[in-house]
């Protein structure tokens, strides 16, 4: 019993239902955690190391967490995605629905919202795409998968296996850390974050309610804080420089 709650719990996590899950401590209560805590994102090296891993052991399913690591999308977005929900011309991929426990809803926000889709991602996606295609008529199927991503069956993918017979062996081959899928979207945001992205696109990527979520999970990831930029305020003339992330939200509004 306590395997199957855990289970559930570790899916209600993946969709920001709940920030921990409680049945992962045994005999220890969970309380109040700061959401920062609760993040633990790849830095850029082990990103790259663990798509690597992905392409060369599990090609069935790089695409869809190269999807993940490009866009932020949720675990439930990405295994609810069809292929009509990518529009190459444009660029973007359109967040229609979600999975959760073989049940399709609409997004956490209750709204359709656009992510933007790298040209790397949309090549990789393209090629997906076309090899589905060929699946479906080598295993005599008719007509291929609606399901964007799929398993051997042409079915949903079930969240579970993903996470146990994917996505934790592929960590331990390209030796890295055990974090949870979630984390592959707290990596997306934290690596746009430190590089200095607009803030306010990506709270709109990740599909949050407002920008204070975004700011209060991933504000600390923020570039900043360094001496010389105190030093500055000595200066008796504004310092010359490129707009901070945060002050483009100005134009946004």
């Amino acid at each position: 019993m306590q395997i199957g709650i855990s289970c559930i719990l570790s899916e209600a996590v993946d969709e920001e239902i709940i920030p921990a899950n409680p049945a992962s401590r045994t005999g220890k209560l969970i309380k109040n955690r700061d959401r920062k805590e609760e993040i633990n994102p790849l830095t850029w090296e082990e990103k790259a190391v663990l798509e690597d891993t992905l392409k060369e052991h599990y090609p069935r399913y790089y695409p869809l967490f190269l999807t993940a690591l490009r866009t932020g999308m949720r675990l439930g977005e990405l295994i609810a995605l069809k292929s009509g929900d990518l529009d190459f011309n444009g660029g973007f991929i359109e967040v229609r629905r979600s999975a959760s426990r073989d049940k399709i809803t609409t997004p956490k926000s209750g709204k359709i919202r656009r992510v933007d889709m790298s040209a790397g991602l949309a090549e990789v996606l393209k090629v997906h795409l076309a090899e589905k295609k060929r699946e479906a008529l080598r295993k005599g199927w008719g007509e291929p998968p609606g399901w964007l991503f799929y398993n051997e069956q042409g079915k949903m993918i079930d969240i579970n296996n993903l996470r146990k017979r994917v996505f934790y062996k592929a960590l331990e081959k390209a030796g890295l850390r055990r974090i949870r899928i979630h984390d592959l979207r707290h990596t997306y945001a934290t690596l746009r974050i430190s590089k200095g992205d607009n803030i306010l696109d990506i709270c709109k990527q990740l599909g949050h309610h407002s920008i204070k979520i975004t700011l209060d999970t991933y504000g600390h990831w923020m570039p900043g804080g360094k001496k010389a930029e105190v030093d500055e305020l000595d200066n008796g003339v504004e310092p010359v420089r490129n707009r901070t992330a945060v002050g483009d939200m100005a134009d946004e509004k």
